[in-house]
């Protein structure tokens, strides 16, 4: 590789790892503030929620690195355009395609770095993901059973815990059942024990007390007992997982599903095999993303007041690709057969590459030629 080649993608690298860690960061904080809320309201500890965290993770930077390597091309070639090392370069001899050699180069990494991310981290962290909240939806001690708090489970149900044992042991019990208006009744116990029977979550308190109270004259009917079964389930309203969603399915089971997998994932064979496609074009898209902010910066002439106008242009190229990308996406879920318009953006992405390259290597065609009388 050329020593031109290598200081550029030294410098893409760099800015590339810097724009990536700014943007998983964004895009981390704000998926991680959601999940977070839901997990501190289910009563789960910090290792739990950290679990769950560093599990989103992979999705989200697979979002960030193609935005990271447009950002990282404009950058590059805006400060070594700004610092004349591109003017040094072509006046040496570099064409523009030549000069995007590096950085088809370091598309390609992008492109092989959102390649195992699409194809395997992604899937198998939202399995993980999703088999982890699916157990912890059915912890019901995680979820309402927390010490020293009342917690309301659902409307017209709330629950107290002086403390719990390591060993499940439920201590100083208070559960009240206002749901019907007509029988308020309230139960306390000494101890009581959360049990499954059939599938259903079962509270059992011992050595305890309930208070009814009935009718429209308010009449209280206090009941001691030893021990008391309490069907909790029912306030829950846990989903068991059954399901697979296609995020967790890899990549060369969509590209060939199966009836069993269309129904499993509840989703149409055209939608499961654009899927799979559609992971493909995102990681290409990485290399388009770093070639055309640098095509678009190319054109036109040095300007010491800097190249704004080609960096606007560019992003309004990209904003082009992605509308592409939605409408390529939106034809292809409508027939299996039409698997091939989920690359309508990548194919978009290179012809306007290679036309801005043209352009920036014939600066020619856009100079005025000069009238003969001026001239003479």
């Amino acid at each position: 590789m050329a020593r031109f080649d290598r200081y550029m993608i030294s410098q893409l690298m760099v800015t590339f790892g810097f724009f990536s860690l700014v943007l998983v960061l964004i895009y981390w904080i704000n998926a991680a503030v959601r999940l977070f809320d839901q997990l501190i309201a289910d009563g789960q500890g910090f290792g739990v929620i950290m679990e769950l965290i560093m599990l989103s993770l992979p999705n989200v930077i697979r979002l960030a690195l193609p935005l990271s390597a447009f950002a990282a091309s404009v950058y590059v070639t805006n400060r070594m355009s700004q610092d004349s090392e591109l003017v040094v370069v072509q006046a040496t001899g570099f064409s523009p395609w030549r000069m995007a050699r590096p950085m088809l180069s370091f598309g390609l990494i992008v492109a092989l770095l959102m390649s195992v991310l699409m194809h395997i981290l992604v899937p198998l962290s939202s399995t993980v993901l999703n088999e982890r909240q699916a157990e912890i939806a059915q912890n019901i001690t995680a979820r309402i059973l927390t010490e020293g708090q009342f917690i309301e489970p659902t409307d017209g149900i709330t629950v107290y815990i002086r403390a719990i044992t390591p060993d499940g042991e439920l201590q100083d019990v208070f559960l009240s059942d206002l749901r019907d208006p007509q029988s308020q009744v309230t139960y306390t116990a000494r101890r009581a024990y959360l049990v499954r029977n059939d599938g259903d979550a079962q509270l059992v308190m011992v050595d305890g007390m309930a208070q009814n109270l009935r009718g429209p004259d308010q009449q209280l009917f206090v009941t001691e007992f030893a021990d008391f079964s309490y069907n909790i389930g029912s306030m829950m309203n846990i989903t068991p997982r059954t399901n697979r969603n296609s995020r967790e399915v890899m990549t060369w089971d969509l590209l060939s599903p199966t009836p069993a997998l269309a129904a499993e994932t509840n989703k149409t064979e055209a939608q499961l095999v654009t899927e799979a496609h559609d992971r493909i074009s995102q990681s290409v898209l990485g290399t388009v993303a770093a070639l055309l902010g640098f095509s678009a910066l190319m054109i036109g002439s040095f300007s010491r007041f800097g190249v704004w106008p080609q960096v606007i242009f560019a992003i309004v190229l990209i904003i082009v690709i992605k509308s592409l990308e939605t409408t390529g996406l939106d034809i292809a879920r409508t027939s299996p057969q039409m698997w091939f318009a989920s690359y309508l953006a990548v194919v978009a992405g290179f012809l306007m590459i290679c036309a801005l390259l043209f352009v920036a290597s014939r600066p020619y065609l856009f100079k005025r030629k000069p009238k003969l009388g001026a001239a003479a």
